[in-house]
């Protein structure tokens, strides 16, 4: 059942590759590579018509990293969650994201956004105005 939720602009460190399957995954284990997972928490961030697809992580005081520092958007989103086994729960992500989008208006102004929680759970967030 999806929730709302209204969030705050983030800054964070950003790695955007092509919204393509194979292009995410090697971007995911590029990523976690160079930050780590320890302390962080995990975002994806999917421009349908730039059709691009970005992970990305908040920025914290010390981090310098050679990456682009850019903005996760604040604003309204309608919400579900996610729970099951990696890759079986990767699976589903883009389905559910797919019916998340069906249940009402939602701002394509703004970009879809995945949030990684643990290994096991992920939330989808479809902005809505």
């Amino acid at each position: 059942m999806a929730e709302l939720i209204d969030r705050d602009d983030v800054e964070v460190l950003e790695h955007t590759v092509a919204d393509e399957l194979t292009a995410m995954s090697e971007a995911w284990r590029w990523f976690e590579d160079l930050v780590g997972l320890k302390g962080r928490k995990m975002f994806a961030r999917i421009d349908e018509t730039a059709g691009t697809y970005t992970v990305c992580t908040p920025r914290k005081p010390g981090d310098s990293y050679d990456l682009t520092v850019g903005v996760l958007p604040g604003g309204r989103y309608r919400r579900v969650v996610l729970e099951g086994e990696p890759p079986e729960l990767y699976g589903r992500i883009g389905p559910a994201m797919e019916e998340l989008k069906a249940v009402g208006p939602w701002d394509s102004s703004r970009p879809l956004v995945e949030f990684y929680r643990r290994h096991t759970v992920v939330e989808l967030w479809v902005p809505i105005t």
